[in-house]
């Protein structure tokens, strides 16, 4: 049976990032076929990046010895089926410096599971596999189960879209978008080809529910609602105009919770963002009926990359899973000792290993905020994963008003790295036709999925009416994102995916 998703994976990886590979890996060939392993920098460097990746392969393939000794159903039937390639992508940002998360995920990315693991590490002559020239004494894999590529990421992205039929490969990116704007920049059409792009980045305004028994601060208030006034209408998005509810019907009891979303590396802006800015605003870019009005400006010493054509076969369709959706989908320690504990006992060495890089975790987590009695890791980007193998369950949700019009801010001091949304109530003219502006999460009652339908291929002057910096009240100018707001679940995620990968 044909797989249901074809997907290139563009990642720095860290604690998260190997835990979304893992859950893909783990996966079964009929619902997902990793095509590739696109590495960046990120996290940490790009050959720590790089070492974390062959790491997974050289762990699970030890674990697979394992359960077959024991009798065990060996599992990872995506990762024998597809044999991904893995190539090497951008070591820095377009413009930025690079920046780098080490003080979270450690100077390896993974809390240094190498040093304090080296039976679980592989030996050093898999650097020789992505060195052009080397020879063959040289090579020595320490798997057999991927596919080493000695050509730089962003050129392999671009052969397997060029190779392949149009919206059948989607790109589930999870560290900076350095690597998606280089080869957008180099083949714009060819990237164009690709089905969805999912990414995990940015903080904009958030809604998401908990189930009962929950309790809620002294000073919210409470209201009743019948599931039948609004029967269409998602229940978290009913909540943008008050700070908690409790919703009550039979068959539903929730605390409902609205916030402001702060980022993770600045008050405003989430990492993978902030670590190139310009390679998120270019990628986003791509979405627009017209690129060119909303590219980032060319920095002082002109930028490397060139513009895009001014007429595109059509628009980037880009699904984003910023941190509003994300934070609350964690990890426990609880969850993670009952499930690893009888595994390590027994001699798994994925359940060792892996254990290894979460506990350490732990304990950063309440080095840098306090001790708590049950620490969780945020599964930002597993939870890609988790849309990829269920995205048919219509709990999978995106704001209202989608696609909406999400900016990146490219040069502000204090603000880089920023999401930025429209929140003013203003008309939105053009093309014939006029919108109300609302902001992301804002529900129209009479007509909740009401989707905002945009011409493409429209000549549009890109200066700006009197009254519109930015071009924010044209329909025919700004991105078209849509950004996910309500999942199957947050307490379900954790126990799915230690069940998914550890079995």
């Amino acid at each position: 049976m044909a797989p249901l998703n074809r997907v290139i994976i563009d990642t720095d990886p860290g604690v998260d990032d190997v835990l979304a590979m893992l859950l893909a890996l783990a996966a079964r060939p009929e619902e997902i076929e990793v095509m590739m392993l696109s590495i960046t920098y990120g996290n940490v460097e790009v050959q720590s990046c790089l070492r974390n990746v062959v790491a997974i392969f050289h762990v699970i393939e030890k674990e697979l010895e394992w359960r077959k000794a024991r009798g065990q159903l060996e599992g990872f039937e995506t990762m024998l089926a597809s044999k991904p390639i893995v190539a090497v992508g951008a070591e820095h940002p377009l413009e930025d410096e690079l920046l780098m998360a080490d003080y979270f995920h450690g100077v390896d990315g993974l809390a240094g599971v190498h040093e304090s693991h080296p039976h679980l590490s592989p030996a050093d002559t898999w650097k020789s596999l992505f060195k052009s020239g080397a020879s063959a004494q040289e090579i020595s894999s320490p798997s057999s189960r991927f596919r080493a590529s000695q050509t730089v990421a962003h050129t392999e992205i671009l052969r397997l879209l060029r190779e392949n039929p149009g919206d059948t490969i989607t790109i589930i990116a999870v560290g900076p978008l350095t690597n998606l704007a280089l080869a957008a920049a180099e083949d714009p059409e060819t990237f164009l080809k690709v089905k969805e792009v999912v990414v995990m980045g940015g903080a904009i305004d958030g809604v998401y529910s908990r189930p009962f028994p929950f309790t809620p601060l002294p000073f919210t208030s409470h209201l009743s609602i019948r599931r039948s006034t609004y029967p269409r209408i998602p229940w978290t998005m009913l909540l943008v105009r008050y700070p908690v509810f409790l919703l009550r019907s039979k068959e539903t009891l929730l605390t409902l919770r609205s916030q402001i979303v702060e980022g993770n590396i600045t008050p405003v802006a989430e990492f993978n963002t902030y670590a190139d800015a310009v390679a998120t605003a270019r990628v986003f870019a791509l979405t627009s009926p017209n690129p060119a009005t909303t590219m980032p400006p060319p920095p002082i010493n002109m930028s490397k990359l060139p513009p895009y054509p001014k007429k595109l076969s059509r628009p980037l369709n880009l699904t984003l899973f910023p941190l509003d959706v994300t934070t609350p989908h964690k990890l426990q320690k609880s969850h993670v000792d009952a499930k690893l504990g009888p595994l390590i006992q027994a001699g798994s060495p994925l359940a060792e290993w892996t254990n290894a890089f979460i506990q350490r975790t732990y304990a950063k987590i309440e080095s840098l905020t306090r001790k708590q009695a049950d620490p969780g890791i945020e599964l930002h980007d597993p939870l890609c994963v988790w849309y990829m193998l269920t995205r048919s369950a219509r709990s999978w949700m995106v704001a209202p008003k989608a696609p909406e019009d999400i900016r990146v801010e490219t040069a502000g001091q204090w603000t880089r790295g920023m999401h930025l949304v429209d929140r003013r109530n203003r008309t939105k003219a053009g093309a014939g036709s006029s919108e109300q502006v609302k902001s992301p999460g804002a529900v129209d009652i009479t007509n909740p999925m009401e989707i905002l339908s945009i011409e493409q291929h429209i000549d549009v002057e890109i200066i700006d009416a009197p009254g519109d910096n930015g071009g924010w009240l044209d329909v025919n100018k700004g991105n078209r994102i849509n950004r996910i707001v309500n999942t199957p679940g947050e307490d379900a995620f954790g126990p799915y995916l230690l069940e998914r990968i550890f079995g």
